[in-house]
């Protein structure tokens, strides 16, 4: 059952495409995102269930075939064109194999309603090989070039961790805005985070933005009470329900108890969205 908001909700990251099933971790193929969403009808109709203002809608992606994520591409920008509701971000890849690809996604940046590129290391690939570097170059160089938002997925270990993904806030973030997702995915990230390295960056200058999407429990409350006990941080955070892979109704509820109403929350469910999508 979906959840309709009581105020006007911007969602700063959502997916649309069906994945098919997968033989996850060695067991029995298994399709778990079952709200996945094949059609853009179908999406706009989620979008009025829930009262969703706004939103950002990326490729969905999971299954260990980039190809499959690209091939939503234009589905998202379509959805984008169909309901001005709606911007579109692109799946990108930072990785030499996917050199040809990426490239076919560039060339979408400039169409109308695309607001942003989708990195994942989940695929392959890692902030810091000399190998990605030329692809990552290309990828935030068309960011600046069209004022497009890189959102790049975090999670602990490996290449997703925050100690790998903050290398491209310290490479790109002076000029090109970079939306980390997941607020670093679990226990290390979030604190790494909200203990102050995000505020660090804030206040070095760099364009970096989160949400609370997947976040453990404690890690939104503390980090609003880390954004009003240094002053800065407001304006860099922002909704996101994740879906088809987190679920809007429990990630608005645990941000609304966070934010508590007023001008945070003002700015978390909608303003900032505003400020950069529209």
């Amino acid at each position: 059952m979906i959840t309709t908001t009581t105020a006007p909700v911007s969602d700063a990251h959502r997916h649309i495409g069906v994945l098919p099933a997968y033989p996850f971790y060695g067991g029995p193929p298994v399709g778990p995102d079952t709200t996945a969403r094949a059609t853009v009808a179908q999406l706009i109709a989620d979008l009025d269930a829930e009262g969703t203002e706004r939103a950002l809608v990326i490729p969905n992606y999971g299954v260990p075939d980039p190809a499959i994520a690209f091939s939503f591409n234009e589905l998202a920008v379509e959805a984008a064109q169909r309901d001005d509701r709606i911007r579109a971000g692109l799946w990108v890849s930072p990785r030499p194999e996917d050199e040809a690809r990426t490239e076919k996604a560039l060339a979408l940046a400039g169409e109308r309603g695309v607001k942003a590129l989708k990195l994942s290391f989940l695929l392959g690939g890692r902030p810091t090989d000399p190998a990605c570097r030329p692809q990552l170059d290309r990828i935030f160089a068309t960011a600046g070039r069209y004022g497009l938002v890189v959102h790049v997925h975090t999670s602990p270990g490996a290449a997703s961790d925050i100690d790998q993904v903050g290398h491209l806030v310290e490479q790109y973030a002076d000029t090109v805005a970079v939306h980390l997702v997941h607020f670093g995915g679990g226990m290390s990230g979030h604190i790494k985070l909200a203990g102050g390295r995000f505020f660090d960056w804030i206040a070095a200058g760099k364009r970096v933005y989160t949400d609370l999407s997947w976040a453990i429990g404690f890690a939104p409350r503390w980090l609003a009470r880390e954004i009003e006990h240094r002053g800065i941080g407001h304006d860099r955070v922002l909704f996101a329900s994740d879906q088809p892979w987190g679920d809007f109704a429990g990630e608005y509820a645990r941000l609304a108890a966070a934010t508590a109403g007023g001008e945070l929350g003002e700015r978390v469910f909608r303003d900032t969205f505003a400020a950069l999508y529209d």
